[in-house]
């Protein structure tokens, strides 16, 4: 059983960052600590930024939260196993707030941000044991037979973001997330999203290190940890308050606000040469929580790529649009780089290049 929360401590490290609440009329307040107005950074520049006084969240789109902490929440998968072991143990869900679930993920969320009093249901697994953990995730998503493992299944998967059904596990010490089949996925989805992996880096794209467990798992090392050392994450739906539920930027933007973040053009190209690689290869599902950045010791930078996989998208079109087309020609893929000032040449040539190195994933009509 867990205790119904009023006040959040957000700490990274053991640094406190400030404190969130809930007012008599239900609305999320942050305020830094004085200590991180000193030592810190913005931890959400455009929402958030570094200075003293009392912020409240917007009421949308993240029912009331502010972007960069419903980042830490789970979606359709992390929400669907918490939501089932809650009702098991006789609690209302509409009794929760938003301070209720910050506090049940505590320190077992993705990125840097930690948030007490800790509530986490606490769960470790190694890579030899995803056969049994697939095999219990087979369970829950059938809702006919009932797995007595929802505890380890919210330790281990209840953080992580995305509908598709997870695992962050210990792989030769190393921090990794394992993927599952959904019951929407075909049953290689893990050795498509490989595929796909080992793909994208030959035609340039920087992503983290990827496997295929035991030949239908696949894997991808955290670039959210460092060691023992959490690094902060943001995923571009949080920074700029859009929801990944329905289109809600363009390529163009996305390229605009990296820069804007960043100060770096070499992450305005990558944007563009994954941007290229998504509509070629038919990764649609490039919503605004499929792109991140992270802060370092000198700032912002661009997240390596994640999630890229064929899909359907939003009716067929891509999540993120391309200069307005949900279906784009390579005219509109040209414009949105030309748009935010990159070079004509160095866009064509990164077309090319992408073109010819994914053709045994490229789509049919390109």
């Amino acid at each position: 059983m867990f205790d119904l929360i009023n006040l959040i401590d957000v700490k990274i490290g053991s640094l406190l960052v400030g404190q969130i609440a809930q007012t008599p009329q239900r609305k999320i307040v942050f305020e830094y600590s004085p200590d991180f107005l000193k030592e810190g950074y913005s931890i959400s520049p455009f929402f958030l930024p570094l200075k003293p006084g009392l912020f409240t969240a917007p009421d949308e789109p993240f029912a009331g939260n502010f972007g960069v902490f419903n980042d830490s929440l789970p979606d359709g998968w992390g929400t669907l196993l918490l939501d089932r072991f809650l009702t098991s143990q006789g609690i209302s869900l509409n009794s929760l707030s938003v301070l209720d679930r910050l506090s049940l993920i505590g320190s077992n969320g993705m990125g840097a941000l930690q948030y007490f009093p800790d509530q986490k249901i606490q769960s470790e697994v190694s890579s030899t044991e995803l056969a049994f953990l697939a095999q219990e995730v087979r369970k829950v998503i059938s809702e006919t037979e009932y797995s007595e493992h929802l505890e380890m299944l919210i330790g281990v998967g209840g953080s992580p973001g995305g509908a598709r059904p997870k695992a962050l596990i210990k792989h030769n010490n190393e921090s990794w997330m394992v993927k599952f089949p959904s019951s929407l996925d075909p049953p290689d989805i893990g050795s498509i999203e490989f595929q796909y992996s080992r793909i994208a880096r030959k035609c340039g794209i920087e992503m983290p290190q990827t496997q295929l467990f035991e030949n239908k798992y696949f894997g991808v090392k955290r670039f959210d940890r460092d060691g023992d050392q959490r690094i902060h994450m943001h995923t571009a739906s949080g920074l700029l308050n859009a929801s990944h539920r329905y289109p809600s930027l363009d390529y163009t933007d996305l390229i605009k606000v990296s820069f804007a973040l960043t100060k770096n053009i070499n992450d305005s190209y990558k944007l563009f040469r994954q941007m290229v690689f998504n509509v070629l290869t038919g990764n649609k599902d490039d919503h605004a929580k499929n792109f991140s950045f992270t802060h370092g010791e000198k700032g912002w930078s661009l997240a390596p790529a994640y999630d890229l996989a064929p899909s359907g998208g939003f009716n067929g079109n891509h999540s993120t649009t391309i200069a307005g087309q949900g279906q784009p020609s390579k005219s509109d893929i040209i414009e949105v780089g030309t748009q935010v000032g990159l070079k004509l040449s160095h866009l064509l040539q990164i077309f090319d290049d992408v073109y010819e190195n994914c053709t045994s994933i490229r789509q049919g009509h390109w």
